[in-house]
């Protein structure tokens, strides 16, 4: 058959979950178009319950995740960016109309993409070491304070940067032994969709990163009030919205991170996610445990360490 008789084969995205790629329970979709308002595909718009089965899944996920050696996870996080390097040109192209940049600038966002997973990559062995130490204490002990994942975050996505904001707040996340569950840009989420099906072959165990497309305020409700979720990270929220989650997250004492000043009016536009990240990202979801430890001379021996 002549490629001009063929018809071609439209992809269907489906969302990402414990390791694999269900539609919605609801069986909802919706459009997503480009820049310029054309079709570009339909979308599973999740609902409540697909929101409670990416916890599940993350929870399942996090004792291995967070049991793993830190060298182990920079293995994954580099083999992240060898995949989505492999994948450069199919990114470019859903970036530049998710985004309607043009080709060369939408290359310099997957490039800076990738980067971004090779850098946090180089950080999940040296975090603890500026994260944590030796406390000098006055007495006859050892006092260490360790730096330890706090368990399943919620992520919202920022809205404007479908690739390389979405990866710059997944990354630190489980770079440090978080799980996700991941909200994706409601109007640009085809990134975030394809990212999901890198990170089912690049060795991220499945439930470490779980990816829900639809509306970003109907699903980080029941998310920001789980009793199994332990943060919420609200970059991809307006103000209003921020605010009611983080009401409903003190709930059971989650951590929160809040969008940064320059994301105060409610757009993340502002934000250069090209910029260098930083570390706060890392350190925003990781919990210190401080541990005692006698020395000097001990019992009625006189024994000593």
């Amino acid at each position: 058959m002549s490629e001009q008789n063929r018809l071609g084969v439209f992809k269907t995205y489906k969302l990402y979950v414990g390791g694999k790629f269900p539609r919605s329970e609801s069986g909802r979709v919706y459009e997503v178009t480009d820049s310029k308002g054309q079709w570009l595909a339909n979308v599973p718009q999740s609902s409540r319950k697909d929101a409670r089965d990416a916890v599940v899944a993350a929870r399942k996920a996090f004792g291995g995740w967070s049991g793993a050696t830190a060298y182990n996870r920079g293995q994954v996080l580099y083999r992240v960016a060898e995949m989505l390097e492999g994948r450069k040109e199919q990114f470019v192209r859903e970036v530049a109309a998710a985004e309607g940049l043009s080709k060369s600038k939408a290359a310099a966002v997957v490039d800076a993409a990738i980067d971004r997973w090779v850098w946090y990559a180089g950080w999940t062995d040296k975090i603890g070491q500026i994260s944590g130490g030796a406390n000098p204490v006055a007495g006859p002990f050892f006092n260490l304070s360790t730096p330890e994942p706090t368990g399943v975050v919620t992520v919202l996505a920022p809205q404007k940067s479908s690739l390389l904001g979405l990866v710059s707040v997944i990354a630190p996340v489980i770079a440090t032994g978080n799980t996700a569950v991941v909200i994706a840009s409601a109007d640009a989420p085809l990134p975030a969709l394809s990212l999901g099906e890198v990170l089912a072959t690049s060795d991220v165990p499945g439930g470490v990163v779980n990816i829900l497309s639809g509306a970003t305020a109907e699903l980080a409700a029941p998310l920001a009030a789980h009793q199994d979720v332990n943060a919420i990270d609200l970059t991809g929220a307006g103000p209003e919205l921020a605010k009611e989650l983080e009401i409903a997250a003190a709930d059971n004492l989650k951590r929160v991170l809040r969008p940064r000043p320059a994301e105060a009016d409610g757009s993340d536009a502002s934000t250069d996610w090209l910029a260098a990240p930083g570390t706060h990202r890392l350190t925003a979801f990781l919990e210190t445990k401080t541990v005692w430890h006698p020395t000097g001379a001990l019992g009625a021996s006189g024994s000593s360490y």
